[in-house]
């Protein structure tokens, strides 16, 4: 039986370290670029006898803002479990973790339902050697990690990735994390069974996906073994699996944990925690300091501005462009031009900018090449038919290079600006008559698109300063 027979159900569990100055429960500084190995380290977060955890309290907040913009419910109670399992990367012998009672319940992200999200400490770092041994760096024990988990409502590779992404974008919006997968710093895992019923299958979880890439390739890969261990009369083992990125399997760890096997208690080392007695965690304050937020910007863009979506998203994941993109509408009086700003953005001035060898695309302070307001001025030009399209890809040009003064006086100084005047274009018209008699007899047997040939030679010929469509209709008349 094809997998298309089979019901594929997913659920994501994903891990964020959070932006702070210091570890969860400690003082020892989070720095995600230290790679001196264990250097951010303290009594606390190294798990000695008699060391006291103290509450990070931005940290908290960040899983409060994130639960807010997700729509979740903020719990007013809540408290630090111990997660009691032992690997060489806790130093405990155990986590500090949520399970009872979590920050946060419920809310919704890119029409995946939410079961909850809460607050733990991140492990340390394994680091396994060529000759076998394996080496622990410590500076990642005890940083803020968040967990967000969702309910089993994903039925494809496809769109676990794209909700990856959606909440990947979310908490870089948010400011409460970089999410950057390569560094580890957002790891994604994925619960996947398939069921010809309405039942769920026997669960598997593949732990660790360190890209939006691997979420696909992994969860694609386990629907198609899942598929054919039943179809050959097998079983689906309950297990937790690894993803092999070279050889792009997964391949088995352990067999899954159950809640019970971790015997979770509450801290004995940690207050339980009153949301509501903490001025700070006040609804209206933590509302106020949510800005707009992805999905809210893409509805802005594309259906109050007209901005292509392709172009939508282009802003929304490049944040320098979508900033400069925002100043530039600032400076637009005419909010219907947004289109037209848009399109030399994303295609004229990123082509400027990928084909310069000295600055970065991601990292490029776009205004220190072409002011926002001068950006504005030439898209207003092009609009009201002031220059034409090949005019004003050539002043981005020569703005990008270091051209000073307006946009239109540019246009002025270097013959630019477009020649609306039917008594001055006639000449031009003629003159291109006389010199293509067999395309003015193309039009003349009926063959209108022969005009467009003329009327790129009018444009050629005016170095680009005719008016197209003027230059079109006296073509036509004159031929007439």
């Amino acid at each position: 039986m094809a997998s298309s027979d089979y019901t594929v159900t997913i659920g994501l569990e994903i891990h964020a370290e959070l932006k702070t100055r210091t570890k969860m429960f400690c003082n020892s500084k989070n720095d995600p670029d230290e790679d001196r190995p264990n250097v951010n380290i303290c009594p606390v977060c190294m798990g000695y006898p008699g060391s006291l955890p103290v509450i990070n309290k931005e940290a908290v907040r960040h899983v409060i803002r994130t639960g807010t913009a997700l729509g979740g419910k903020i719990s007013d109670f809540t408290e630090f479990d111990r997660k009691n399992y032992f690997y060489p990367d806790i130093p405990k012998g155990y986590q500090i973790s949520q399970y009872k009672y979590p920050l946060v319940e419920g809310g919704m992200l890119h029409g995946v339902a939410l079961t909850r999200i809460h607050l733990e400490e991140d492990t340390a770092r394994s680091n396994h050697e060529a000759g076998g041994g394996s080496l622990v760096d410590f500076n990642r024990a005890g940083v803020p990690l968040m967990e967000l988990v969702t309910e089993p409502v994903i039925h494809s590779a496809l769109d676990a990735a794209a909700f990856a992404k959606e909440l990947q974008l979310t908490f870089q919006y948010l400011g409460v994390g970089e999410a950057n997968m390569e560094k580890g710093e957002m790891r994604v895992e994925a619960n996947i069974s398939i069921s010809r019923t309405q039942e769920f299958g026997t669960k598997v979880e593949v732990k660790n996906l360190n890209s939006f890439r691997a979420v696909e390739k992994a969860i694609t890969y386990e629907v198609l073994r899942h598929t054919k261990l039943l179809e050959e009369g097998g079983v689906v083992s309950q297990e937790t699996r690894g993803w092999d990125e070279k050889k792009e399997v997964t391949f088995s760890q352990r067999s899954k944990e159950d809640s019970h096997d971790y015997r979770y208690f509450p801290d004995p080392d940690l207050p339980k925690l009153l949301i509501s007695e903490v001025p700070d965690f006040a609804r209206e304050i933590i509302k106020s300091s949510i800005p707009e937020l992805p999905w809210e910007k893409r509805k802005r863009y594309i259906e109050n501005l007209g901005v292509k979506v392709e172009d939508a998203e282009f802003f929304i994941r490049q944040s320098n462009w979508g900033l400069y993109f925002e100043d530039v509408l600032n400076y637009l009086q005419d909010k219907s031009l947004a289109q037209i700003a848009s399109n030399y953005i994303t295609s004229d001035l990123a082509g400027l900018v990928k084909s310069d060898a000295t600055v970065s695309i991601e990292k490029i302070n776009l205004a220190s090449k072409i002011l926002p307001g001068r950006f504005a001025a030439l898209t207003t030009m092009v609009a009201s038919g002031s220059i034409s399209s090949r005019g004003a890809k050539d002043i981005l040009k020569m703005m990008y290079e270091g051209e000073e003064g307006s946009p239109i006086s540019i246009a002025e100084k270097s013959g630019f600006l477009q020649k609306s005047d039917a008594s001055s274009l006639q000449i031009i018209v003629d003159t291109v008559i006389s010199e293509n008699p067999n395309v003015v007899l193309e039009f003349k047997s009926g063959k209108m698109s022969a005009v467009q040939f003329l009327v790129g030679q009018g444009m050629k010929l005016s170095k680009g300063s005719a008016n197209p469509s003027v230059l079109k209709d006296l073509f036509e008349k004159t031929l007439s």
